[in-house]
């Protein structure tokens, strides 16, 4: 019998992962993954990076690289970075991974031993729990509302809970709720975090995909004492099979980080690395944004309308700013995730909300995506869901 590390008992498949195998087929209206539109992909341009990156440096493009990426890329992120959220920093505290997903499971090793705390949103990325969890945490979940985590419950928490190591936030258009804190919500964060000096995680993959309403300043943009890592992504704005994303650190931190990242993986691709480095030469990476939130505004919209009109008035659901998902709240007597059976069934699907809790329970609750699905598929889909959810109620 094979004897497992302890860190094991934990780990499970990801709920989110195993849905999308079971819609893969084309019947199936999936509204489960976080999918960005495939459509919307730069291909002919990428196509014009790729061979440029070939003709002009494709031995250096092919080989090894430094481990915190080619300097180029990390000046045009650091450029990005300023103008978007106006986050001033120099490349250096600037390390690439594979997808801000690295990034998760790089700070979980830097900062957490087995039984340590971190606090996290209720719900939060479940992604980002299932990356946690090899490190042995104990999650302590803040309480939201609709302005996203309510920073009363997060002050008594620190002032009661010993051992908390790292706070994990997604203050932009949040996975899974979609919901955006306010800028006075931001300002009191920082005050209590600069009092209590703890590290925070800011997840911003979707930040540049605002659809309505004002950008909002990232909370790395207010940070004093080098407390918030930052992490960003090309996975929302350009396209996820390129596995690229950074991490923004203070000195201390980064240095760590890039131990961490030469003990893992060596480094991030370095082929693919520069062939987004020259993509963003060669093409305009705004417009193609631009041309995203559009479409992604659209279906958004199209969704939510879809939504009032079909689901009964028991389920309330979020109306975001931005991002790719809407979240739901069923009747705390619907299981969804006994539901999304009867909703395979109908061809239709959806990630069930319970996994999005790190501490269990919350399973009337479901999350929807609408960047990847055409309008008659969200209408048709969002219809059937509708008739589903209908024929549980009491």
């Amino acid at each position: 019998m094979v004897n497992f590390a302890d860190r094991m008992e934990k780990v499970k498949a990801s709920e989110i992962r195993e849905l999308l195998a079971l819609t893969a087929k084309p019947e199936i209206i999936s509204f489960a993954g976080g999918l960005p539109a495939p459509e919307l992909f730069p291909v002919d341009d990428m196509n014009a990076a790729i061979e440029a990156v070939m003709q002009e440096n494709g031995k250096s493009a092919l080989q090894y690289g430094t481990t915190d990426g080619l300097p180029r890329l990390r000046q045009q992120i650091a450029d990005r970075l300023a103008a978007k959220n106006n986050i001033h920093t120099d490349i250096k505290n600037i390390i690439m991974t594979a997808g801000s997903q690295q990034g998760l499971d790089f700070a979980a090793r830097l900062f957490v031993n087995p039984g340590d705390v971190i606090i996290m949103e209720s719900p939060s990325y479940l992604g980002a729990i299932n990356a946690f969890i090899p490190s042995q945490p104990n999650f302590v979940e803040v309480p939201t509302d609709e302005n996203g985590m309510i920073m009363e419950e997060l002050e008594k928490i620190l002032a009661s809970t010993p051992n908390v190591k790292m706070i994990y936030v997604i203050p932009d258009f949040q996975n899974p709720s979609g919901r955006t804190w306010p800028l006075e919500r931001r300002k009191k964060f920082m005050e209590i975090i600069n009092r209590y000096e703890i590290p925070v995680l800011e997840d911003n993959p979707y930040g540049e995909l605002r659809y309505k309403g004002e950008y909002q300043p990232a909370l790395k943009s207010m940070d004093e004492k080098g407390l918030v890592i930052y992490l960003g992504t090309f996975s929302k704005i350009l396209a996820p099979g390129l596995r690229l994303g950074w991490i923004v650190a203070n000195d201390e931190y980064i240095n760590k980080f890039n131990l961490i990242a030469q003990a893992a993986v060596l480094q991030t691709s370095t082929f693919n690395i520069a062939v987004v480095s020259k993509y963003i030469d060669m093409f305009d990476l705004d417009a193609h944004v631009d041309v995203i939130r559009e479409v992604y505004k659209h279906r958004c919209t199209l969704m939510i309308d879809s939504m009032r009109e079909y689901f009964p008035k028991e389920v309330r659901f979020t109306d975001p700013d931005g991002g790719l998902f809407t979240w739901a709240e069923l009747p705390d007597y619907i299981d969804t995730k006994v539901m999304a059976t009867q909703a395979l069934e109908q061809k239709v699907a959806y990630v069930p909300g319970a996994g999005f809790f790190p501490n269990g329970g919350n399973c009337h609750c479901m999350r929807l995506n609408y960047s990847c699905m055409p309008d008659e598929r969200i209408v048709e889909g969002i219809k059937r869901l509708g008739s589903v959810i209908n024929a549980n109620l009491k």
